[in-house]
C-alpha cells in the first residue's frame, strides 16, 4: 500500500539518523583523544547520507502522476568519512604525546561544531519520529473507519 510507504522513508531518516547522533556522540567523545591506534590523533568523523533510489525529483513526480507505483525509497547511509582538515598544534611539553618543540596535535574535532551538529539531527529524528506517528495515526483512523 503506498499510503503505508511513508513508514518506511520515516524509519529509514530515523535509522539515518540514528547512526549519525552516534557517530557525533564519537567525535565529542575523542575531542581530546591525542594518540588512537593508528598513532596519530582522533580524526573527526562525518555521515554521508545519500537517497536510496537515485531518481530524479521529475522522474518520481512523472510516475506518480501516471500510475500508482511506489517509488519512494527513503534515505541512507552510503558511508562515514574521516575530515580532512589540519590537526590543531597546542603547545604542552608536559604531553607525553608532545613533539621535540612541546607541541601536540589535537583532534580536528570542534565542539561547538558537533553540539549544532547534534541539535540539526536531532531536529531532524523529531521531525520524522512527528511524520510517522502522523501517519501511524492516519491509519489507526483509516481501520476505525472500515469497522
Amino acid at each position: 500500500m503506498a499510503f503505508l510507504s511513508s513508514l518506511n522513508i520515516s524509519g529509514s531518516a530515523l535509522t539515518a539518523s540514528r547512526l549519525r547522533m552516534d557517530v557525533i556522540s564519537e567525535n565529542i567523545a575523542n575531542a581530546s583523544t591525542t594518540k588512537t591506534a593508528d598513532g596519530g590523533p582522533y580524526r573527526r568523523k562525518m555521515v554521508v547520507y545519500e537517497p536510496e533510489d537515485q531518481t530524479s525529483f521529475r522522474n518520481i513526480l512523472q510516475t506518480k502522476m501516471d500510475s500508482s507505483g511506489d517509488t519512494q525509497k527513503g534515505v541512507k547511509v552510503t558511508k562515514i568519512v574521516e575530515d580532512p582538515s589540519e590537526f590543531t598544534p597546542v603547545y604542552d611539553p608536559t604531553n607525553v604525546d608532545a613533539n621535540a618543540q612541546g607541541y601536540v596535535m589535537m583532534p580536528n574535532v570542534d565542539p561547538i561544531k558537533e553540539t549544532l551538529d547534534m541539535m540539526s539531527v536531532t531536529r531532524a529524528y523529531d521531525a520524522n519520529l512527528t511524520a510517522f506517528n502522523a501517519v501511524k495515526g492516519m491509519a489507526a483512523k483509516a481501520l476505525e473507519m472500515g469497522r
